[in-house]
């Protein structure tokens, strides 16, 4: 086929399109599993095959995006800014919430590894899937596991945690906007931190204190693995 599929946008025109459709199909419908990123993703992937768009020709343009990232992610910092005050009351809460929450989730990650026989690598894999990609990178070279494993763990991940907290936090009644803030942003990262700014402004900036606290404990964590 040729014309705007051959074209070297083709991968911003698909990611923009097609989140900007399922962020109206979300919106519309109100169900939790049609969770934008999700949506566009797998609508994504079935165009890609469908049209046989390569990943070469998809990244050319969709590279695009990630100029938005840092601006993206320094707009969570005026959050946390506004909510300073909050912050400092709840820092040692926060700070032991992250530790806890990291270790919990590398002790499961070895957990799983072990009672469905994945290798040693595999597993090292999946260690970080509930931090931020770029530090996950980090770690997953680190404990000598595949890169992209560790990024799709991290992505299914960061879209499970978006889907299903605020289901959680209804099932087990957190009241605490801090400690729906936390729990999200330590569990499910930069994806989860979305939801959890729709939640409200004092839940997106514990959700991004979390994010870096988390990061930094897992690091730290597996030095010792």
């Amino acid at each position: 086929m040729g014309g705007i599929f051959y074209s070297p946008l083709t991968g911003f025109i698909l990611t923009v399109g097609f989140y900007v459709f399922a962020v109206w199909l979300h919106k519309k419908t109100k169900l939790v599993l049609l969770n934008p990123i999700l949506v566009s993703t797998v609508a994504i992937i079935a165009t890609m095959v469908l049209l046989d768009i390569s990943l070469e020709r998809y990244n050319s343009g969709a590279s695009v995006v990630q100029i938005f990232l840092a601006p993206a992610t320094c707009a969570i910092a005026l959050s946390i800014y506004r909510q300073r005050k909050i912050l400092k009351a709840y820092f040692i809460p926060v700070i032991a919430g992250c530790v806890v929450s990291s270790g919990i989730s590398i002790l499961l990650s070895f957990t799983l590894g072990a009672v469905f026989g994945l290798d040693e690598v595999i597993t090292n894999s999946i260690v970080p899937s509930s931090v931020t990609s770029a530090i996950a990178i980090d770690v997953a070279e680190q404990l000598n596991g595949i890169v992209p494993i560790a990024i799709l763990c991290v992505v299914i991940t960061g879209v499970a945690g978006a889907i299903f907290a605020p289901l959680l936090i209804k099932i087990f009644g957190v009241k605490d906007a801090v400690e729906m803030g936390v729990s999200i942003g330590a569990s499910s990262h930069i994806v989860g931190t979305a939801k959890a700014v729709e939640l409200g402004e004092i839940q997106g900036a514990m959700s991004g204190v979390a994010i870096g606290v988390a990061g930094l404990a897992t690091v730290f964590l597996t030095l010792f693995l």
